[in-house]
């Protein structure tokens, strides 16, 4: 891993860039970052977290010479509990299966009380037609 900033592997910038700084990548195999919840006086959206589970499903996926992706489906998504302005959380994503472009995610969101999300979906990684 070059870099801890998950800016240096997707496009995406704030405020639509939903993870704050990578803990582990294992390339094609897992993930794990932190996303500090801020400006969430009301707590924060919770569909939220499946685009934070997305952005690091794609970060593991991808491969040396992999540009563009896009969220494919989701598959499954949970939500537990109600996550506060201020909590700190650790997203991560694991690579379930993978066929071509096509990565099947299994992610989890843990908080400070606990795991607040448990969602799978899947990711097409890779040149956009």
């Amino acid at each position: 891993m070059d870099s801890l900033d998950p800016a240096a592997y997707l496009p995406h910038r704030p405020p639509f860039l939903f993870l704050d700084r990578l803990l582990t990548v294992e390339s094609g195999v897992s993930a794990t970052a932190r996303l500090q919840v801020t400006g969430c006086p009301e707590g924060y959206p919770p569909i939220l977290l499946v685009e934070s589970v997305a952005q690091l499903g794609g970060i593991a996926a991808a491969r040396e010479g992999d540009a563009g992706g896009i969220l494919a489906a989701i598959d499954r998504a949970e939500f537990h509990g109600i996550i506060a302005n201020g909590e700190s959380l650790t997203v991560t994503a694991r690579i379930a299966k993978s066929f071509g472009p096509l990565h099947l995610v299994e992610g989890e969101v843990t908080g400070d009380g606990g795991t607040v999300a448990t969602i799978t979906l899947t990711l097409k990684v890779g040149p956009l037609p």
